[in-house]
């Protein structure tokens, strides 16, 4: 004898008060209630505005001109680019500009050749020998640092004091970074390796013809940890540059909005020199702006590249 099922036993029944019965999914999967649905979405706006207010609010100042400062007013009214124009004629700030842009870009492009040569070569356990033994020294240093004074002591001793490759030298690997990259050369196929290696292929034409096209994600991630590090380079360039005109934008930044130094020397000579509020706020916009802009081009590898480097131990 046979039991026929019907559509009705398959799906969900209903109680004589018109209520469902328990289908077996998590309360916090199930659908909130349009009362529920509209304070999420007033408290996601209210969180919106306290993040965008403060950059809405330094970079409308940045273009106030001298009446809208003056009356202290919460929200500038009326504009100019008069700030911009000032410190960009100053010629300091453009200057410290191309050289943070510089040791951006060169910095960049070594810490990520360096590192994917290292987590590569750390991942052929076989073929480099103690390679365990330098992934553990790497490992270390996630943990211990030599401290200030041996590492300026280090860098005098190196004759790379007021030097840009102060800047990019000290941290030219991230361990971090190395790792993340390493976990990611791991997940790449082996099939594909070792079919090149039967071809006569050798590791270094297989790191750049097989494992960095395949690694655009990762190498596009750790790139703009890399940027982002070396553009907010501050404390590197405060011990080991003590000449002014080497000075990155963070070093400006510091010195004439944090320390409330003379603002005269960043701006033109021949100008009428604009309220310091504005001075001041052009100059976070200049030094901010790039970062942000860089941001949503590599915000679609953060996913894969994060994660898939992360995940495997």
């Amino acid at each position: 004898m046979t039991v026929e099922t019907t559509p009705e036993i398959l799906t969900e029944s209903l109680e004589p008060t018109g209520k469902k019965t328990h289908t077996g999914r998590p309360p916090w999967m199930a659908t909130p209630g349009k009362g529920i649905q509209v304070l999420k979405g007033v408290l996601i706006a209210a969180i919106v505005v306290v993040m965008l207010y403060p950059f809405i609010y330094v970079i409308a100042f940045s273009f106030a001109d001298r009446r809208s400062v003056g009356s202290g007013q919460l929200f500038p009214t009326s504009f100019s680019l008069a700030a911009y124009e000032s410190i960009f004629a100053g010629g300091v700030v453009t200057r410290s500009l191309l050289i943070t842009a510089g040791v951006t870009l060169v910095g960049t492009v070594l810490s990520l050749f360096f590192t994917a040569m290292l987590a590569y070569g750390l991942t052929r356990t076989k073929q480099v020998p103690f390679s365990k033994t330098v992934l553990v020294l790497v490992l270390c240093t996630m943990f211990f640092g030599a401290g200030i004074i041996p590492n300026y002591l280090l860098i005098k001793n190196l004759n790379l004091l007021d030097s840009l490759w102060a800047l990019i030298l000290p941290g030219l690997i991230n361990a971090f970074n190395m790792i993340v990259m390493r976990n990611f050369f791991m997940e790449l196929p082996q099939e594909l390796f070792e079919s090149a290696r039967i071809d006569g292929a050798s590791e270094f034409r297989i790191f750049f013809s097989i494992v960095l096209p395949l690694s655009k994600a990762v190498l596009a991630v750790v790139g703009l940890f890399y940027a982002v590090g070396y553009w907010n380079s501050f404390f590197n360039a405060l011990l080991y540059i003590n000449d002014t005109t080497k000075w990155p934008i963070q070093l400006v930044l510091n010195q004439y909005v944090v320390q409330s130094n003379a603002l005269t020397d960043l701006q033109a000579p021949d100008r009428p020199v604009p309220p310091a509020q504005t001075v001041q706020m052009a100059i976070v916009v200049v030094a901010t702006l790039p970062i942000l802009v860089v941001y949503p081009f590599a915000q679609k590898f953060f996913t894969k590249g994060v994660l898939t480097g992360a995940i495997k131990g």
